[in-house]
């Protein structure tokens, strides 16, 4: 039972998606366990497999529980709503994991292309950054250079990553794409580490960067985030489960020009 527990909880904590080799990694449990005891909780409801079997995510009885456990918590969906009418750019979501970041809600209204790019590439976008900047363990070498704007000095980054850590804001201007900036501001929810970022995604030339009313109206709502769920399981019926397998990441998408 305590295994049991250990999974959903790390599942809830690397978020939706969330690979087997990963879960057991991340709880310390023997593969061959993990995999036995994630079948049994998706035989039951408490974990999905995600349709196109790259991963896990919380079930409907799981969802019942904390629904159960915290009736007065603010929406996510409601948060982001509110933000995303107060400015003109792209409002993403995306919680962090031991290993990388994920995309958990996208501004319907602003597409993201690269995104893959994003999650690749830590250290030339802003919400890659602040990752970086938590989990230093993170960064590998050598640093590919996406634009010419990309910063791939390792000791720049560092540098960078410094001021980044002590600020809890992470910004670029045309290095994962040029014609693109952003702002990312860190996501709390008291542990030691930053749950995720909150970020601002728009044209350069539009999006000021060091627009200290943005970065401030980011700071608020993302410490309301702090107390809410960062990820959502889908909504798609699941397919059957077969027996788990390492998972590989998706191909790149290409961007649109």
């Amino acid at each position: 039972m305590q295994k049991a527990l250990a999974l959903l909880e790390a599942v809830a904590e690397l978020g939706s998606g969330a690979a087997a080799k990963d879960i057991a990694a991340h709880t310390g449990i023997a593969p061959a366990t993990a995999y036995r005891l994630l079948n049994l909780l998706v035989a039951d409801g408490y974990l999905v497999r995600l349709a196109d079997l790259s991963g896990f995510a919380l079930g409907i009885r799981t969802r019942q529980l904390a629904t159960a456990a915290e009736p007065d918590s603010e929406d996510r969906a409601q948060i982001l709503g509110e933000l995303r009418d107060q400015v003109r750019y792209g409002i993403f979501l995306t919680a962090y994991t031991e290993t990388g970041l994920r995309f958990t809600d996208r501004d319907p209204d602003h597409e993201l292309g690269g995104e893959s790019t994003i999650t690749t590439h830590l250290h030339a976008s802003a919400v890659g950054k602040l990752l970086l900047a938590d989990r230093r363990e993170l960064v590998v070498a050598p640093l590919r250079r996406l634009t010419a704007h990309t910063v791939t000095d390792p000791v720049a980054l560092a540098e960078e990553l410094d001021v980044v850590g002590a600020l809890g804001t992470a910004r670029e201007v045309d290095e994962t794409r040029i014609g693109r900036s952003a702002v990312a501001v860190a996501v709390r929810s008291g542990g030691p580490q930053i749950a995720g970022a909150l970020t601002a995604i728009g044209r350069t030339g539009r999006l000021a960067v060091d627009d200290p009313g943005l970065v401030d109206l980011l700071r608020t709502y993302a410490q309301r985030l702090g107390a809410v769920r960062l990820t959502s399981p889908p909504t798609s019926t699941p397919s059957p489960a077969p027996s788990p397998t390492s998972t590989q990441s998706p191909s790149p998408t290409p961007a649109p020009g």
